[in-house]
């Protein structure tokens, strides 16, 4: 036995098979029995897959438990068939080549083994079948029948099932016990592992916060969503989009925690349930990428039998220590989403989700892509803003607004909270009841903010007048936020300024802060050289200062103002409400980072690197952030903010913290730029004034040079045309003292670093100088332009053609030239450039001998296809080294579009065989394409 379970061992097969499964559909010239034995151990999969849910549903104690067990001795069935899976991986070939990404395999076994193979398989496939008959008898007579085969091939193999026939009577206690321990052990271990998988995937907590919000509902509330012709008519399948705006403080959010708590109860094994909370705060984090891969962690979560997408992905690329690309977590997220009967995803607030660089419509779009291919059931929630409602158009709509019962049962709720004069008189409260539900106008948050509003309100008489000023109308919400901060500034002068420094920090904070985070930024006072351990303000202090305007989520530990509106509240009053917010913020982050337990410099090690970053709570957020809260106020703390720019250990630091992701390995926490300077964090951040005085004669004596490299090979030049920083870049550029084109590690200029992110006036100003090499190649073999044209900056692929000191038709080190590049991307208006130039060679074929119509086929880029073959200067029916056409690899992809355009032509070759005999129509239906099946007829 190898100690585990059967189910175990059943889940460890299943995984073989699915890697054998794979190999043999990429079999080259594969004859019969390769066919034969793919067949065959597809058809033992899906059996494997029955029994195994059999066995985690049945009771340990049953007869037919006991005899399925069986199936996992030593040298029995289950080790039998594993051992002919490791011997058709054993004799695989890789031939040489081939496709980037498509193995091709030999086939190498002898007739005779195929049929030892076969026969293993075919004795498993039969007593799996019997034991999902549930006849505990015919089963134990089949496993004996089975080994008494084994007895009479092996004498070695006879005296072990001897022994296990014999025994198999007495051992079921044993067996169980050992079992229940073995699965127990193993499956912890399993968890423990997908656990870090999850992790590295994605390290947002979604749930936590759907639990935050889910325990703060009035028991109740929110039936109404639930019992809508609307909710209900989406839930049943008659419309796979649900769209439900509201105005500002309607209860979006808790309604949509509401739909998927209920979502939650409905959930089967087979129906899956992500969400998504956008979030103001979170906006430099919430992209297309990271959203997608939040889903996709979270249907893996609750299915650990499909995580093979992800468990790929993590093996290849933590092995490399890079990170999955976009395309690769969609086509993983499309898998696992196909491998549910449906699946429920739910977008919270997508009007707080950044629409810079299309993140919100390109986010919109990928899930509709989603839904087309698989059954995906999608609600979103927003504000009504015109430019979101107009992408809903064609789809039901549900409109949240408070309830009037719901808000009855909130404030009814509250009573208990309220002062005793309105607790111990029922008129009273009746009044506070019936008045709140009547002014909020739909807007639960202001029922919220009402309730908050008699918390000191300890007369009869003052909560009358409080009930005659409540109002309604659209400046409501500003007013009751006017009120609160009324009641702040009526307070005791140290709960009056803790107050106002506690909305400030939350209020110009760059992302959401814990409650610890903030509690050590609130014990900081500029001048100290390290923490006050007796400076520290209790959580539940903070909170009961703020009038209702801050809460903490228990969950997450994050502390907040109670609503977006409350965020652009005060942004609209903070200069004026706490004019020393800006300079206080800046100052304590500086103060922070420049302690004297920093000055040792970077940990040397990830043990220390993590005891650093646990026990100084706050590095993490001033080493990231304190740029941006410098930058108002640079001149003010210029002399703080040198102090520490010009201590190297410091800057080391800072350094080693901002240059850490989220993905942790062995030694990761070496993994930034040693002889980082001072001057190469100003140009990071794009403090200008900052990197002018590190330049200035008065701070000679840091020996910052201006054109230093750290260990990376970048300079303070580089680093500022990398993240678009066009002043610093003059300044630099105005001292005469930088080599503009000088490279990195990787051979990458700070004119190709820019023309990579986009920065159209970075390139234009080092263009401006005659100091580059346009056309400098990277270690890639990859130019500017090249680089430009992969990521669809159409701005700076123009001003790269106007210098005519390009290679239009230039090749990287896999022979592709920036035409094939834009065109695998989908960038039309790129393509369209380069073709405009008539310096292309429009049909050129890479490495893997593909044309760039061929790519734009395989990845459904229509417009691009169609610019293509508007030229007349591409072979339509061109074949890869695969023999793979335009056609058939569109076909493979179920790009139907594409398809017709092809067709279209009527230069195709509609019956055309790739390397292993399929046609164009063979694939779509392998593939279950419909569409294309029906275009190819």
């Amino acid at each position: 036995m190898d100690g585990l379970s059967a189910a175990a061992s059943i889940i460890a097969v299943l995984q073989l098979t699915g890697e054998v499964i794979g190999y043999l559909n990429n079999v080259k010239d594969a004859p019969k029995e390769c066919q034969q034995c793919t067949i065959e151990a597809s058809n033992i999969q899906n059996l494997l897959i029955n029994l195994r849910y059999r066995l985690e549903q049945g009771q340990a104690d049953h007869p037919w438990f006991t005899a399925v067990r069986a199936l996992n001795i030593e040298n029995g069935p289950l080790d039998q068939y594993k051992q002919a899976l490791e011997q058709l991986l054993s004799q695989v070939e890789i031939q040489d080549g081939v496709q980037k990404v498509k193995r091709r395999l030999l086939w190498k076994f002898r007739k005779e083994e195929v049929i030892s193979i076969l026969a293993r398989i075919e004795r498993l496939k039969s007593l799996v079948n019997i034991a999902l008959e549930m006849d505990h008898f015919k089963l134990s007579e089949a496993i004996k029948a089975h080994l008494q085969i084994l007895q009479n091939a092996d004498q070695a193999i006879k005296a072990d099932t001897t022994f296990l026939r014999d025994a198999l009577p007495n051992l079921q206690t044993d067996v169980l016990t050992i079992r229940d321990t073995q699965h127990l052990q193993w499956a912890g271990q399993q968890l423990q592992q997908l656990q870090v998988i999850l992790d590295w995937l994605s390290p947002t907590d979604f749930p936590a916060q759907q639990h935050d919000i889910i325990c703060r509902r009035q028991e109740g509330t929110g039936q109404w969503l639930l019992d809508s012709p609307e909710f209900k008519g989406w839930l049943q399948g008659a419309h796979k989009t649900l769209f439900c705006p509201g105005i500002p403080g309607a209860g979006k959010t808790m309604m949509a925690a509401i739909a998927i708590n209920h979502l939650g109860t409905l959930a089967q094994a087979d129906v899956g349930l992500a969400y998504v909370f956008c979030n103001y705060k979170s906006q430099v984090d919430q992209n297309l990428y990271s959203l997608l891969s939040a889903l996709l962690k979270q249907l893996v979560q609750s299915r650990a039998d499909i995580a093979i997408p992800v468990t790929r992905l993590y093996d290849h690329h933590s092995k490399q220590k890079s990170r999955p690309s976009l395309d690769e977590i969609f086509t993983a997220l499309l898998t696992v989403c196909s491998n549910h009967a449906r699946v429920y995803i739910v977008m919270d607030a997508l009007d707080e989700c950044t629409d810079q660089d299309s993140t919100r419509s390109q986010l919109i779009e990928k899930l509709r892509e989603l839904q087309m291919g698989t059954n995906v059931w999608l609600l979103f929630t927003s504000r009504l803003i015109p430019e979101i409602t107009e992408k809903f158009r064609s789809d039901p709509v549900l409109e949240v607004r408070a309830s009037e019962e719901d808000v009855k049962r909130f404030v009814a709720g509250q009573i208990p909270r309220l002062p005793r004069c309105i607790r111990r008189d029922d008129e009273l409260t009746r009044a506070v009841q019936s008045k709140i539900v009547k002014a909020i106008d739909g807007m639960f948050l202001l029922a919220r903010l009402y309730v908050d509003s008699f918390l000191d309100k300890r007369t009869k008489q003052k909560v009358l007048s409080t009930l005659e000023k409540l109002s309604n109308g659209t400046a409501t919400l500003d007013k009751a936020y006017s009120d609160a901060i009324e009641r702040i500034d009526g307070q005791l002068a140290e709960d009056r300024s803790l107050a106002r420094r506690t909305i400030s920090w939350i209020s110009y904070a760059q992302r959401p802060l814990i409650t610890q985070e903030l509690c050590h930024a609130l014990a900081i006072v500029p001048g100290d050289r390290a923490l006050n351990d007796d400076n520290f303000y209790d959580v539940e202090d903070i909170i009961s200062v703020c009038a209702g305007l801050v809460t903490v989520d228990e969950e997450s530990n994050v502390i907040r103002l109670v609503h977006y509106t409350t965020q652009e509240y005060f942004e609209s009053i903070r200069l004026e409400w706490n004019p020393g917010a800006l300079e206080e913020i800046a100052s304590i982050c500086l103060t922070y980072l420049a302690f004297d337990t920093f000055r040792s410099g970077s940990c040397r090690s990830d043990e220390d690197f993590e005891e650093r970053v646990g026990k100084s709570i706050f590095l993490d957020y001033a080493a990231r952030h304190w740029a941006e809260h410098v930058r108002p106020v640079e001149a003010t703390v210029s002399e703080l903010a040198l102090a520490f720019l010009q201590d190297d250990a410091l800057v080391l630091c800072s350094t080693q913290i901002i240059s850490m992701g989220d993905y942790k390995y062995q030694g990761y926490s070496q993994r930034f730029p040693q002889a980082t300077t001072g001057l190469h964090l100003s140009a990071r951040f794009g403090l200008v004034l900052l990197s002018r005085m590190l330049l200035t004669v008065d701070c000679k004596e840091s020996l910052i040079e201006v054109d230093s490299k750290d260990e990376w090979g970048q300079t303070p030049l580089w680093i500022a045309a990398e993240n678009g920083h066009e002043a610093v870049v003059e300044l630099l550029v105005e001292t005469g003292q930088v080599e503009v084109d000088s490279k990195d590690e990787w051979g990458q200029t700070p004119l190709r670093i820019a023309a990579e992110n986009g920065h159209e006036a970075v390139v234009k100003l080092l263009l401006e100088t005659s100091q580059v090499e346009v056309d400098l190649k990277d270690m890639g073999g990859r130019t500017p332009l090249w680089i430009a044209a992969e990521n669809g900056h159409e701005a700076i692929v123009k001003l790269l053609l106007e210098t005519s000191q390009v290679e239009v038709d230039s090749k990287d080190k896999d022979s592709r030239t920036p035409l094939s590049i834009a065109a695998e991307n989908g960038h039309e208006a790129v393509v369209k450039l380069l073709l405009e130039t008539g310096q292309v060679e429009v049909d050129s074929k890479d490495e893997w001998d593909q044309t760039p119509l061929l790519i734009a086929a395989e990845n459904g880029h229509e417009a691009v296809v169609k610019l293509l073959l508007e030229t007349g200067q591409v072979e339509v029916d061109s074949k890869d080294k695969d023999s793979q056409t335009p056609l058939s690899i569109a076909a493979e992809n179920g790009h139907e579009a594409v398809v017709k355009l092809l067709l279209e032509t009527g230069q195709v070759e509609v019956d055309s065989k790739d390397e292993w005999g399929q046609t164009p129509l063979s694939i779509a239906a392998r593939n279950g394409h419909e569409a294309v099946i029906k275009l190819l007829r």
